[in-house]
């Protein structure tokens, strides 16, 4: 039993996305008030998986009286897909509208109030299907990815980026070649290349989950994807669909300029929360302001009379 879950049970469930892939992950149903319920679709952020410090947002949504869906992406957790730990942005955002379609297809879940929450990486995903999902009635993005080519210009020493795109080209001939894609770590302490190595990083990716759930790796190719992804310019197109947008004052993953400047580009209507702290205190020291001021977003916009 989880806290407060008298007022909501959870569900394992899977549905199928494309070809033989299904995607897995909890669907937590009010078990309290006369249905059908609001519902919000939930998602993980750059290599991670539900356990990874996001299941209490869940939690909170569905003690209010949402009915929450929270999946795994493909390739990840509980899903299926191949190659494990692979991120194609683009096919996790057509993944996502598959759980929307999905909450549709449920009982318990009123079809036209249905709100979905990002972070991080799928913070950025949050913009691009708040932009092309009219299905969708209420947008948060947490601490959002805006512009990967920004963020590899912060990330990339410039005296290693030669390094890098060879290993991008040494990828793509193997694979034509028949191999598999070839693997980085995700995080480390330094003593071998990984997409993090800052302390908070390696933290929040090693804190204990189940095990089987999650590896410490993701393709090279991840890595040349999310150096290409721009969500950010997606962010004009949200209105009217309201969008609310966390952001951390000293964030250093997804920089705080570069959502507080994205921010003054989206059209009413809009809220921006800055908490204080970097990336992955909005799940930890912060969770109480984030989930909050998304709660109160989601009760607003998709339970008006409450």
């Amino acid at each position: 039993m989880t806290k407060a879950q008298d007022k909501f049970t959870i569900e394992r469930v899977g549905f199928r996305a494309d070809g033989n892939v299904e995607l897995r992950g909890n669907l937590y149903i009010p078990t309290t008030g006369d249905g059908p319920h609001p519902a919000l679709t939930l998602s993980m952020g750059y290599g991670g998986v539900k356990e990874q410090g996001a299941l209490p947002y869940a939690e909170a949504f569905a003690n209010a009286g949402f009915v929450v869906l929270f999946h795994d992406h493909r390739g990840f957790g509980e899903s299926d897909g191949t190659p494990r730990q692979d991120i194609n942005p683009w096919q996790q955002v057509e993944d996502w509208r598959r759980a929307i379609t999905y909450l549709q297809s449920r009982p318990e879940v009123d079809q036209e109030r249905i709100g979905l929450w990002g972070s991080s990486y799928s913070g950025g995903h949050a913009l691009v299907l708040g932009a092309t999902e009219p299905r969708l009635k209420a947008i948060v993005s947490q601490v959002p990815t805006i512009s990967g080519y920004q963020q590899g210009l912060r990330r990339v020493n410039p005296t290693n980026l030669a390094a890098l795109e060879a290993s991008f080209a040494a990828d793509d001939r193997a694979q034509l070649a028949g191999e598999e894609p070839h693997r980085i770590a995700l995080v480390s302490d330094g003593s071998v290349p990984a997409s993090y190595t800052d302390p908070e990083a390696v933290s929040f990716y090693l804190q204990p989950i189940p095990d089987g759930l999650w590896e410490n790796n993701v393709t090279v190719r991840s890595t040349r994807a999310a150096r290409a992804y721009e969500p950010g310019i997606y962010i004009g197109r949200i209105s009217p669909t309201p969008l609310l947008m966390i952001v951390g004052d000293n964030d250093t993953v997804t920089p705080t300029d570069l959502a507080l400047e994205a921010y003054q580009r989206a059209l009413p209507p809009k809220e921006l929360l800055v908490f204080p702290g970097g990336h992955f205190d909005a799940y930890l020291g912060e969770f109480e302001a984030t989930s909050t001021a998304a709660l109160q977003w989601f009760t607003k916009h998709l339970m008006p009379d409450k």
